[in-house]
């Protein structure tokens, strides 16, 4: 049997994305600051997401459960592939709430700071087939552990706050794109006006 705490989990991430961070770096020739301070929006939304899906709010003694894996209880994994019948298995409505909105919520982030960080995911569908592609990734690597459950509803749900997420950035896109037209239709009567 292994366990692995929050603090290694996170500290592997972390080491993980800086020597991509630094593959990146190495081909482009360049650190580009700027762009650097941007995609820390992505990591700490992975951050935040791995930190939820794999270390739930139960507590032990003040502290977050560690992950475990123990091939006596890994296997066979609990996988759930039918869609939308077990979220009413919890015993509290609250329960269900936390479930439904929690996974919801935690994927409203990626699907907003997707598109602003990565300019080739420029459209709803390439948005929602990348938040679609990291949600697949942590439910398939969530199977070997003990406790954990890979679950299409999560999945489904997931997606869904991807798809809220990019809803309030092509919202407040449109916003923004109708407030410039106006802002240099001013400022070019302003400056029509000192000209004469």
């Amino acid at each position: 049997m292994a366990e692995l705490s929050f603090a290694t989990v996170e500290i592997a991430f972390a080491l993980i994305w800086l020597a991509c961070r630094v593959a990146a770096w190495l081909r482009q020739g360049r650190v580009e600051w700027r762009r650097e301070a941007v995609l820390l929006l992505m990591y700490v939304n992975l951050a935040v997401i791995i930190r939820f899906t794999f270390f739930p709010f139960s507590l032990v003694d003040g502290r977050v459960q560690p992950l475990v894996f123990d091939l006596a209880t890994a296997f066979p994994p609990r996988i759930n592939l039918e869609p939308l019948v077990r979220l009413s298995d919890y015993g509290y409505k609250s329960d269900k709430l936390i479930n439904i909105i929690g996974n919801l919520g935690l994927f409203v982030p990626t699907g907003i700071i997707l598109p602003i960080v990565y300019r080739r995911l420029d459209t709803f569908w390439k948005v929602v087939g990348a938040g679609f592609l990291i949600s697949l990734a942590i439910e398939i690597l969530q199977l070997p552990f003990t406790e954990r459950v890979t679950d299409i509803d999560d999945l489904i749900l997931n997606v869904a706050g991807v798809i809220v997420g990019y809803a309030i950035f092509a919202l407040a896109r449109a916003i923004r794109s109708r407030r410039t037209p106006a802002r240099h239709r001013a400022s070019g009567a302003r400056l029509s006006g000192t000209r004469r």
